[in-house]
């Protein structure tokens, strides 16, 4: 990215904003088109997104995007206006939301420090053309600014749109004053009040501002927050056209607007000293129809009620703040640096064999602050799924309309909240499997039919809490699984890892989740190339989750994901191995005893089983897993902890346990990731006494 950017909180909160309005535009395009309407509330939402992002976007110097967002503003600007009775809603939605994907790649070519170098032209042509044509069967609309023909890859002055309504010949300039209120909640009013100022000075040379010194003065959120932004304005453009661009301002609370004698004196001094008489009476009334015709937020005020205002203290506590991603980071491992730390202090080897009972005390005392300090950075972290299985409603409507199936979504447990880490590692895990059960598991509407089902599919995307963990299923009612055709395919491909006859029907079904299995008989954009299901398992085992099939054929298919809430901290139980420590989650752990050698059995391959209340169960060495010396190779000496994963269980074998305790999970050092031998461990935490415990990975253990 260029010098250009010297403000970087400006450049971080055109990326939020941005990202935020599109995702949010997105929905309003989908929810439109499955009503095969555009509403008023619908088109007036696109409109603003798209000046609001234009506007951004300009004073950013992302022209392609400014020029873009300006090119679908004016073609709701004439359908606001219009309400052309010829509109395809489809292909309107269509050529919109590849509008959307245009801007989606270039702001995250700008997230990504490169240069928002994109070539909408094509594009922009596009959506002229369509504008055009819409055009054809209604009557022409005269706008005050339209877009030019050539498109210059240079910036280019702002544009506004400016109402056609003009109630008299404007022959002089006109002075304006505006006080604009923000809403409370907006944050960084300074830069909102900047984005004004750039914006004006493109329609006028002679504008004046209170606060003066907007982006370098720390004061002026206060100033503003408190006595409003005031400006004011000489220009040519009449009362209506300059109410109608100060009401365009986003986050735009309360608008006060004044005309003032033409001949008034500008400067900053008498910025504060405007009062209402300078308003003409003669324009009263193109101001209230003004009023009447802008959104419902905007509320045009007298000077009496400003005085009024002024009174009412104006330092509110805001409810809600945006705090960046790494600060949580930084301060989740600050937290777990602190529990590390206490029970260092708490487990110190000095203080064995001493009765020390006001220490005791002050230790349970800590130890409860710090668990409440823990459980609270813990849930600021935490955000809703919603978000991300809001955004599986587009991928089912290109994959629907690209496939011709009719697909339902319908979304269960949105508001179930996850670690903000573990959304970023699911949210392309879980796009796959919509695709997969649109592509693979949906059938079309006339096989649906023949079937005697419904014409349109239902996928029912689905999230709930279960202990420490979050369950996601993704259901659909299509054709299911053909047992005989998976092992068929895994046959084939040499996937096969017991015979056919001893696999149950869960273990068949998971073939599909093995790296190469594909069975798509032609390759297509969405599958076939035997790349997918691996990936998608790999992803949801690196946050420590779990993945799991069923089908039923003919009636469907559920895929279950299985991930904690947070990577950060776990309930852990410390083992002792030789001279190694190691550390189980407790959630993995169903029970903990001593076996009797007489308990122990081998298999026909030699491998030991032990028996308890009549089920066998494999057994797990962890000396000889991780191949660690120590004296303790007997089973009556050791401890058996039998561990449970995917309705698998296994037993591991240990020489002692040495407790339970709450551990700071940290990421293994590079080399020993590398190592393919220790494919078992998860992590590592440090101990009370300063030692170094690896957090064993229950799901590649039990596998």
């Amino acid at each position: 990215m260029s010098n250009q950017f010297t403000n970087e909180p400006l450049l971080d909160m055109f990326l939020f904003e941005t990202s935020q309005l599109l995702e949010q535009l997105e929905q309003a395009i989908i929810s439109s088109e499955k009503e095969s309407d555009f509403s008023d509330e619908a088109i007036n939402l696109i409109f603003r997104i798209m000046h609001t992002i234009k506007g951004s976007a300009s004073m950013m110097l992302f022209d392609n995007i400014a020029r873009l967002a300006h090119s679908i503003e004016d073609l709701f600007f004439y359908i606001r206006k219009e309400k052309p009775s010829n509109m395809d809603c489809s292909s309107l939605s269509d050529l919109i939301l590849e509008g959307v994907d245009f801007i989606k790649v270039e702001v995250d070519k700008i997230k990504d420090n490169l240069q928002a170098d994109g070539n909408a032209n094509s594009l922009i042509q596009m959506i002229i053309d369509h504008l055009a044509q819409l055009k054809q069967n209604n009557q022409p609309v005269s706008l005050a600014i339209t877009m030019e023909d050539e498109l210059p890859l240079q910036p280019k002055k702002q544009q506004y749109y400016i109402r056609q309504v003009v109630t008299q010949e404007v022959e002089h300039t006109n002075v304006y004053k505006a006080i604009i209120h923000f809403e409370e909640d907006c944050e960084m009013e300074n830069m909102r009040a900047y984005t004004v100022i750039h914006n004006l000075k493109d329609i006028s040379n002679e504008v004046t501002y209170i606060p003066a010194n907007i982006i370098d003065s720390d004061e002026s959120v206060s100033i503003i927050r408190r006595d409003g932004f005031q400006v004011v304005v000489r220009t040519e453009l009449s009362t209506e056209k300059m109410y109608e661009f100060f009401s365009q301002t986003i986050f735009l609370k309360d608008l006060e607007f004044f005309q003032l004698e033409s001949d008034y004196e500008m400067n900053e001094s008498i910025v504060e000293s405007v009062k209402p008489p300078f308003i003409k009476e003669s324009n009263a009334s193109i101001i209230l129809e003004a009023i009447k015709e802008t959104t419902d937020h905007i509320v045009h005020k007298e000077h009496t009620d400003r005085t009024e205002k002024e009174v009412i203290p104006s330092n509110v506590a805001q409810s809600i703040i945006s705090v960046s991603v790494p600060k949580l980071d930084k301060l989740m491992d600050l937290v777990g640096e602190m529990v590390i730390a206490e029970a260092m202090v708490i487990e110190n080897p000095d203080l064995k064999g001493i009765q020390l009972v006001n220490f005791k005390k002050a230790a349970r005392q800590l130890n409860k602050i710090t668990t409440e300090i823990q459980d609270m950075v813990m849930s600021i972290r935490m955000v809703p799924l919603s978000a991300t299985f809001v955004k599986m409603h587009r991928v089912l409507r290109d994959m629907s309309k690209k496939l011709e199936r009719e697909v339902t979504l319908d979304i269960i447990g949105e508001e179930t909240e996850v670690d903000k880490n573990i959304i970023e590692h699911i949210s392309d895990p879980l796009m796959h499997l919509v695709r997969n059960s649109i592509d693979h598991g949906i059938e079309s509407p006339e096989e649906r039919v023949a079937a005697g089902k419904s014409r349109a599919g239902t996928i029912i995307l689905e999230a709930k809490n279960a202990g420490s963990d979050v369950v996601i299923i993704v259901r659909d009612d299509g054709k299911g699984l053909n047992k005989a055709k998976i092992l068929k395919k895994a046959s084939e491909n040499d996937l096969l890892y017991k015979n056919e006859e001893d696999m149950t029907e869960k273990e068949i079904f998971n073939l599909i989740l093995l790296p190469g299995f594909s069975t798509k008989e032609a390759v297509t954009e969405f599958s076939g190339r035997g790349v997918g299901m691996d990936v998608v398992r790999k992803n949801i085992e690196a946050v420590g989750g779990t993945l799991s099939v069923d089908s039923i054929e003919g009636r469907g298919t559920v895929i279950t994901l299985k991930i904690p809430l947070t990577l950060a901290i776990i309930d852990g139980m410390n083992i002792k191995v030789g001279k190694s420590r190691y550390t189980i989650p407790t959630i993995a752990i169903k029970e903990s005893f001593r076996p009797k050698n007489e308990d122990i059995i081998q298999d026909p391959d030699g491998n030991e089983m032990i028996m308890v209340r009549g089920k066998c169960y494999l057994v797990k060495r962890l000396h000889e897993l991780f191949k660690v010396s120590t004296e303790i190779k007997k089973f009556s000496e050791g401890i058996m902890l039998m561990i449970e994963q995917d309705d698998q269980t296994v037993c591991v074998f240990a020489d002692a346990l040495l407790g339970q305790q709450q551990v700071v999970v940290k990421a293994l050092p590079q080399y020993i990731q590398n190592f393919k031998k220790m494919l078992g461990l998860a992590g590592c935490t440090l101990l009370g006494d300063g030692s170094i415990s690896l957090i064993i990975d229950v799901a590649r253990l039990v596998h």
